[in-house]
């Protein structure tokens, strides 16, 4: 049996157990840790989860064809994610990129709005329930072990600024604004003016109800934009979390833009979710329900195009397992959340999102994913000699309390 075989091979650590549509109980893994079981509920689920386990495996447990017996979604993701160096490293072909790029990764602007909407158009009564009050949906910063999601997101922001070199009267730029959290708190701490732009109609209502309450509608200004369409120039570009949508194909044009749109004194500050591993693929589930049209980039695919733009990279930052504890605070939200979650949409949404969250808590615990941090410029004297100035950047901001959330949408 082709499955049977696949899981022997693949599963070595933990213990295993998958009740076959017959009745059969297969057992794989060493038996070490707590037992995860599960059950395959008919032949059909069983022929498509072997002919595909990465998109079959996700389906299944969306549509009820794999039930859990023993354990959690996550336990099951987990035990997958500890065995991982076990399955051969698949290396993305020059002939696949070619061919993923051009059928999922073009992302033109009809596409685009299309793929943003289909992933953050739903309600922000969704996320308010499992993010925090600043409806930060992107990598927390945990500066010590057992900050809260609140506290990691506050320290997210305060080091972005402390990066951005921030002044008064600065025009910024927020590419990928999302629900508007960090460019309300740019405009507030540092007297700037930020122009934020989404694909999001949700996130762009959202974003303008929080500037209008927290009055601050006339230094912080969203629209639906495009980012290839934005005028400029700008003091300063951040843009957390988005870089992730843009496409493979579209990395240069992207890098074109921010130099084109940066002042010759300026300073840029990318955050987005890398792999260590190099080139890949992604995740087949993750893109067709999740995220299409997502790739996550290795930093090799990356720094080639900031070059060819002619920007300076002044500042890379690695976070590692930053992105999986954010995750995991996550989950358990949406964990006690589920019930109102579920009345808001239904059962099948909810164990599509506990995977989704569970899948990319372990690509961060488990695999080669990490979130860099690309501070570029365009003048090697943009930013200072050392490192220094940003834990002093810090500590003003922290100590003027000046990132808390603003206008936070209530429940």
């Amino acid at each position: 049996m082709a499955l049977h075989a696949y899981l022997q091979r693949v599963i070595r650590e933990g213990a295993l157990k998958v009740r076959m549509p017959g009745g059969e109980t297969l057992t794989f893994g060493d038996g070490s840790g707590p037992p995860v079981a599960v059950a395959i509920t008919s032949r059909r689920w069983l022929a498509r989860i072997a002919a595909n386990p990465a998109m079959g495996l996700g389906e299944a447990y969306m549509d009820g064809g794999l039930v859990m017996e023993d354990g959690s979604i996550h336990d099951l993701v987990d035990l997958i994610g500890r065995n991982g160096k076990y399955r051969p490293l698949k290396r993305a072909g020059a002939l696949s990129r070619w061919w993923l790029d051009r059928r999922l990764q073009a992302n033109a602007r009809l596409a685009a709005r299309r793929n943003v909407a289909h992933h953050y158009d739903l309600s922000v009564d969704l996320y308010r329930r499992f993010l925090d009050p600043d409806l930060q949906y992107s990598c927390a910063y945990f500066p010590h072990p057992g900050a809260s999601l609140e506290a990691a997101q506050t320290a997210k922001k305060r080091h972005i600024a402390a990066k951005l070199l921030l002044a008064p009267g600065q025009k910024v730029l927020d590419i990928g604004c999302g629900w508007g959290g960090l460019g309300l708190s740019l405009a507030k701490a540092a007297d700037v003016e930020v122009e934020g732009v989404t694909l999001s109609r949700e996130q762009l209502a959202t974003a303008q109800w929080r500037a209008d309450k927290a009055g601050l509608s006339d230094r912080a200004r969203f629209s639906l934009t495009d980012y290839r369409d934005v005028e400029g120039p700008y003091d300063r570009i951040v843009s957390v979390g988005m870089f992730e949508h843009v496409g493979r194909p579209n990395f240069q044009a992207y890098f074109d833009q921010v130099a084109r749109l940066l002042n010759e004194d300026g300073v840029a500050l990318i955050h987005a979710i890398g792999r260590a591993d190099g080139p890949g693929f992604t995740q087949p589930w993750i893109a067709k329900y999740i995220f299409p049209g997502g790739y996550i980039p290795s930093l090799s695919e990356v720094l080639p195009c900031v070059e060819r733009a002619g920007l300076i990279v002044t500042d890379v930052e690695i976070l590692r397992l930053h992105y999986a504890e954010t995750l995991a605070a996550w989950r358990e939200l949406f964990a006690a959340q589920r019930e109102e979650i579920a009345r808001l949409y239904d059962e099948r949404f909810c164990r599509m999102w506990e995977l989704y969250l569970s899948f990319s808590e372990m690509a961060f615990r488990h695999r080669s994913h990490f979130v860099f941090q690309i501070q570029l410029a365009k003048t090697i004297d943009a930013v200072p000699r050392t490192r220094d100035y940003i834990a002093e950047a810090e500590a003003e901001i922290q100590q003027a309390r000046a990132m808390r959330p603003l206008a936070s949408v209530a429940a």
